[in-house]
Formats: C-alpha cells, sequence, structure tokens
C-alpha cells in the first residue's frame, strides 16, 4: 500500500453538523464555537405534505450531527429528523448523533392508565431504527428515558447555567428560597439549593381525587425572600403561575421561574402577563424570540456553549462529565 492509500486508512473522521428546521438559530450558534459551518442540507415537502431530505455533501466516513429540538411542528420535526439519520447513515457516514436539546414526547414516559402509551419508548426506537449512534438532550423530563435506548444517551444539564445566571442576575441570592413547584421536581430544586447554599421549598399538591386538586400546601418559609421557581419545563403555564401567586401570598419579596424548556403553549402567555412573576428565564432548547414579542418576563439563557463542548467531546473521546459542574466559556 502506498503512502497516500496509508493516510486515507489512518485519516480521522472530521465533525459535520447539519441543521433539521426547527431552531436552525441554535444549530448555528453550535456550529460557530466549533469554528464549522452548517452542512449543506435541503429540506422540502412535497404536495401531499411528505418529508424529503437532501444531504448536499459527502459525509462517508465522517461524524455526523444533526441538530434537531422537539418544539414547533413536533410531528414534523420528528419525521425530518429521522429521514435526515438514515439519509446521513446510508451515504456510509462513520456515526451519526442526535442532537435533541428538547426531547419530543418526553412527558409520555409511563403508562398513567390502562391502555395508554409509552410515547417516549416509542421515539426512542424509532431513532435507533433510523440509525442514530448516540443521543445529546438537554435535562430529559424523566431520566429513566435514558434506559429506553439501546446506544449511548447524554442527558446533560442546564443546571451549571442557571447557577451562573441566578448569581449574575439576583443581588440577594444568598437569602432566596429554591422552591419546587410540584413535587416531581423536588430532585432537581434541592439539587441547586444545595449547590447555592440556600433554602428549599416544596409546593404540595392536595388532592380530592386522582385527577381533581383540592389545593396546595406551601412546604417552607419565603417570607421577606427572593422565591425561585425551578422546573425542567412548562407548557400553558398554569402550574408555575398558580405557585407563584402561592409564594407572594406567603410573603415572598419577588418570584422568578427558570425553564429548562419554554414551551408556552395555549395560554401560557396570558398567565405569565397577569402574574406576579418578576421573570421567566428559559434556555434556548426551544426558539423563543416570536415569544419575546408577546412577553417581557421572558428572558433566555444561551446553552449552545454546552452542546457544543459536548460535541467536541464526543468527537475526541472525552468525558462529558465535566459539563455537570461547568459552563464553558
Amino acid at each position: 500500500m502506498d503512502a497516500k492509500g496509508l493516510l486515507q486508512l489512518t485519516k480521522k473522521p472530521n465533525i459535520k453538523i447539519f441543521s433539521g428546521s426547527s431552531h436552525q438559530d441554535l444549530s448555528q450558534k453550535i456550529a460557530d464555537r466549533l469554528g464549522l459551518d452548517l452542512g449543506k442540507v435541503v429540506t422540502k415537502k412535497f404536495s401531499n405534505q411528505e418529508t424529503c431530505v437532501e444531504i448536499g455533501e459527502s459525509v462517508q466516513g465522517e461524524d455526523v450531527y444533526i441538530v434537531q429540538s422537539g418544539c414547533g411542528e413536533i410531528n414534523d420535526n420528528l419525521m425530518e429528523l429521522l429521514i435526515m439519520i438514515n439519509a446521513c447513515k446510508i451515504a456510509s457516514a462513520g456515526r451519526v448523533t442526535a442532537v435533541i436539546p428538547c426531547f419530543p414526547y418526553a412527558r409520555q414516559d409511563k403508562r398513567g392508565e390502562s391502555r395508554a402509551p409509552i410515547s417516549a419508548k416509542l421515539v426512542a426506537d424509532m431513532l435507533s431504527t433510523a440509525g442514530a449512534d448516540r443521543i445529546i438532550t438537554m435535562d430529559l423530563h424523566a431520566s429513566q428515558i435514558q434506559g429506553f435506548f439501546d446506544i449511548p444517551v447524554d442527558n446533560l444539564c442546564a443546571e451549571p447555567a442557571v447557577l451562573k445566571w441566578i448569581k449574575e442576575s439576583i443581588s440577594e441570592w444568598r437569602s432566596c428560597t429554591i422552591v419546587s413547584p410540584d413535587a416531581g421536581g423536588a430532585e432537581r430544586a434541592t439539587s441547586i439549593a444545595d449547590r447555592l447554599n440556600v433554602d428549599f421549598a416544596l409546593i404540595h399538591k392536595e388532592r380530592k381525587k386522582a385527577s381533581e386538586v383540592d389545593g396546595t400546601v406551601l412546604v417552607g418559609d419565603v417570607k421577606y425572600r427572593v422565591a425561585i421557581l425551578v422546573d425542567d419545563m412548562a407548557d400553558t403555564c398554569g402550574t408555575i403561575c398558580d405557585a407563584a401567586d402561592k409564594l407572594l401570598s406567603a410573603g415572598a419579596t419577588r418570584v422568578y421561574a427558570i425553564l429548562t424548556h419554554g414551551i408556552f403553549s395555549g395560554p401560557a402567555i396570558t398567565r405569565m402577563n397577569s402574574a406576579g412573576i418578576e421573570a421567566v428565564v428559559v434556555t434556548n432548547t426551544i426558539p423563543q424570540e416570536d415569544k419575546m414579542k408577546h412577553c417581557s418576563k421572558i428572558q433566555v439563557i444561551d446553552i449552545s456553549m454546552i452542546l457544543a463542548e459536548a460535541i467536541r467531546r464526543t468527537h475526541s473521546g472525552k468525558s462529558a462529565s465535566y459539563l455537570f459542574s461547568h459552563v464553558p466559556l
């Protein structure tokens, strides 16, 4: 074998980053932080609404990352992601990693009642069948979703970026109280409270029946303090806004809400505008530009540097555990 042939065999695969249509701004920021250009891809729909994807450059033997968040037209974007993964796989990509900042169908992670589907498991199966070799996501609604896959899943955490925002933006953070709006988010809230060395409180829902809430009880003290509500996502914002009203009536001086995924569908914007929340802080796993025009309380934390560093570490074979306690510069 000549020297040129040996060089081709030993050449390290390049990173190729492609963007789906759900959140191209985040994809561009990730590519910029890695010093790369986004890969050429054309997505379109036929007249019968079938999705068509054309990868516009060679991916043979390369390390491919496809960025597509579970937001907007979720079903169309999920199908687009599956087709992009498959297109790269059958074009002989060396490895295909799906970067899914907000995992679709994450709330359907268990059977709530008889004959209910576990749709998050179905999505996991579809991603694997399409040809994904690895998944990078952020703050899964339920961590057990990682177990739905037979491929590696990196469930990144927005917590370091949230801690940084609290310390830089809230002057009284040393005497604040971190609050979970329900029992399900207690672990996330206590983790942040422990790292800030501040108090923790919980809002407990009392129920008449399984599906009927009788009232809420605040467990903990927020009187004369800044209260910071922490949760992984908010959709219609009913829980967050009710929790804010509860905290203000219990004597909190100001209430902030910090969420990883701001879905904000239905009456969410109206509720936030009328609630006594000082600011609703979200990451940019979901685009917020349009919603910010209608709600001045929304503030955004950029997490592109975390995703970019996760891609860089995955490509070079390094551990991503550093990202659970640090925000890359």
